[in-house]
């Protein structure tokens, strides 16, 4: 039974906008011609690869469903009320295999001592072995050389892999040699060979541990890079119209519009910003708490928390845009061909949209970038400080939130935290070297 979420929507209306974008500038010089640019930066090629992988398990992880429960004859049909993804699918190895507690990465034993019942009946405190981790060994001695094969495995798979990928782009690249390919298969073929041995040893072990309640670490992380990407771009679509309107607006004007656009934007930057965020989600909690009728599932209530969030972030967040932008429109305001267009009468709109807008689009493209990275971090201090995601809601935040408390028992339980920052920063830098790709490409005074 298909599930249709909110932010599901929106996510998916966004790939398709991306992509109609994309088909627009192929279209059109003055916008394929900066791209071009921007694809021949190696740097740019690694990141879009990189970045891409992130949208796949996002988008994957974006299609919902209620499974069916099994029937007997004469029953109607009925569904679960947990609500699942197609990622969930694919890491279903992952999803149901929960320990007791923790485990170290590729452990066979908890990493806690229990009382164990031996056969004799004796009492023997000990690490108790993993119900899965590990579980196929008949002789813990066997576990190097089981782990050594799986990951030659993964690694032979993924070279393989890699070959073919590798003859594909040396067709592509005689069409389009101007492109450094060879970034872009460096950037495959590092990811190809941290995916084919994690992917080989995910079978039979908990590849980067397991947490309190003994969920799998890996599987935790792949499942929050679509709250990140929800948090980063539909919060980065909110808060882009009104910094884009607002601060060109104040800056070309002047005048009385200036003073109002500058008072609002300060008396709002003079509230602590985790403060005002904090009263904005606590206020909408409390009225999907006197709502239940409202949802059917606790994943449905989860979004419409996650699609508020977004829209507190973005609407308290243009401010630094907004500031950007009317600098760099008093500034432009004041050009000769900007005050040869008021001479011959061109309309206040037409001068905004055909003069101010395009140059200072590579602003707004490299603001939206950094914020986009910001808020990706800004989720995870929010949900540290409990005013973030649901707490049922997966994301790297609520994994670090989890993990804060075991930094101070010995031994540090650390995979949690790591791996959460991995994730992360691997994101982050993406989106900011294609960042700095996208400005350079489209900056009129720069070019590569």
């Amino acid at each position: 039974m298909p599930v249709i979420l909110v932010t599901d929507v929106l996510v998916w209306l966004l790939a398709a906008a991306a992509t109609g974008y994309a088909f627009y500038c192929r279209r059109h010089p003055h916008l394929a011609v900066p791209w071009a640019r921007v694809f021949r930066s190696t740097a740019a090629m690694a990141s879009v690869v990189v970045l891409g992988v992130y949208v796949a398990l996002g988008l994957l992880d974006s299609l919902h469903f209620r499974p069916e429960l099994e029937k007997k004859d004469g029953e109607q049909k009925a569904y679960s009320s947990e609500v699942l993804s197609v990622l969930d699918l694919a890491l279903s190895h992952l999803r149901g295999r929960s320990e007791k507690t923790y485990s170290a990465p590729l452990a066979t034993r908890s990493f806690a001592k229990e009382q164990i019942e031996l056969p004799d009946g004796r009492q023997l405190r000990d690490f108790p072995r993993l119900r899965f981790g590990g579980a196929h060994l008949q002789d813990e001695g066997e576990w190097a050389g089981d782990v050594a094969k799986r990951m030659l495995t993964g690694i032979a798979v993924a070279a393989a892999l890699l070959f073919l990928i590798f003859l594909v782009m040396k067709i592509i690249r005689k069409r389009r040699p101007e492109i450094p390919w060879s970034a872009a298969y460096a950037a495959i073929a590092v990811l190809a060979l941290l995916a084919g041995p994690a992917a080989a040893l995910s079978s039979g072990y908990h590849v980067l541990g397991t947490d309190k309640v003994g969920q799998d670490i890996f599987y935790l992380a792949l499942k929050s890079v679509r709250t990140s990407l929800v948090i980063g771009t539909l919060t980065t679509l909110v808060l882009l119209p009104v910094g884009i309107a607002l601060g060109i607006a104040a800056g070309y004007f002047k005048g009385w519009i200036d003073d109002v656009i500058q008072y609002l934007y300060t008396t709002l930057n003079s509230i602590p910003g985790v403060l005002l965020i904090a009263a904005a989600v606590l206020m909408m909690q409390v009225y999907i708490d006197l709502h239940p009728e409202m949802f059917q599932t606790a994943v449905q209530r989860a979004d419409l928390r996650l699609l508020f969030l977004c829209i507190i972030l973005g609407l308290t967040s243009w401010t630094g845009l907004a500031r950007l932008l009317r600098g760099e429109a008093l500034k432009l305001s004041q050009l000769e061909y900007i005050q040869a267009a008021h001479a011959f009468g061109v309309r206040d709109t037409r001068i905004l949209a055909r003069h101010i807008l395009p140059n200072v689009s590579h602003i707004v493209i490299i603001a939206m970038v950094m914020d986009f990275s910001g808020l990706v971090l800004a989720e995870a201090v929010l949900s540290y400080v409990g005013v973030g995601v649901d707490p049922s809601t997966n994301s790297f935040g609520t994994m670090i939130n989890a993990a804060r408390m075991e930094m101070a028992r010995e031994p540090v339980v650390w995979w949690a935290l790591a791996t959460a920052f991995t994730f992360m920063f691997a994101l982050v830098l993406a989106a900011n070297l294609f960042a700095d790709a996208v400005r350079d490409g489209f900056d009129p005074r720069v070019r590569m």
